[in-house]
């Protein structure tokens, strides 16, 4: 087997069993979770991923190989510390439990848009058009998640500052901050002319 399929392939037994994980570690998450709209997001989540792992058996068959998950050590590593959030939020207001389960899935949700990102990019490499097709389809859906998060958890955070006391916003420094930035970017332009 030429070398790039060979690593093709030993990046999709890897995502196979981190996949399997998932589904098994996403209802957990969604029972854990407080707010309706997180809980939503892990169900719907758990349904995608489902289908990441019929997309997988595909590609396998599109390559001609034999589909065998290879154990994800990353993925490992990452639903014991997801397991571990979710039995210290217990402690914690519902709130901040929350944000740390949010946390945890996003580092869950980087690490399968770089092994996806990887895998199409290899796919595509040695002319495996309908695999990488396939792959992409599935990093949308890793992005989106990834996406969904950030939406739930932004009004989540101002929450808890608020009830922190409102001590960390302050709209004042926000609103100043906005337009120096637009201003320093304007100038960039211009400091890139003088120089040629």
């Amino acid at each position: 087997m030429p070398q790039l399929k060979e690593l093709l392939v030993e990046q999709l037994q890897d995502l196979l069993h981190a996949e399997g994980q998932l589904t098994g570690a996403l209802p957990k998450m969604a029972e854990a979770a407080n707010h309706p709209k997180l809980k939503e997001a892990f169900e719907k989540h758990l349904v995608q991923t489902e289908g990441h792992v019929e997309r997988l058996h595909k590609v396998f068959e599109m390559l001609g190989e034999k589909e065998e998950a290879k154990p994800c050590k990353a993925m490992i590593g990452l639903i014991d510390e997801g397991t571990e959030t979710i039995e210290e939020g217990a402690d914690k207001e519902p709130i901040a439990a929350d944000l740390a389960l949010i946390a945890a899935a996003q580092r869950v949700e980087h690490y399968e848009i770089a092994a996806y990102g990887s895998a199409k990019a290899l796919a595509r490499q040695i002319g495996a058009v309908d695999a990488a097709r396939l792959l992409s389809h599935t990093l949308g859906e890793e992005e989106s998640a990834d996406f969904l998060l950030t939406a739930i958890s932004d009004p989540l955070l101002q929450q808890a500052a608020i009830e922190d006391g409102g001590n960390s916003i302050n709209l004042e420094t926000v609103e100043k901050q906005g337009p120096a930035r637009a201003t320093r970017k304007a100038e960039r332009p211009e400091k890139t002319a003088s120089r040629h």
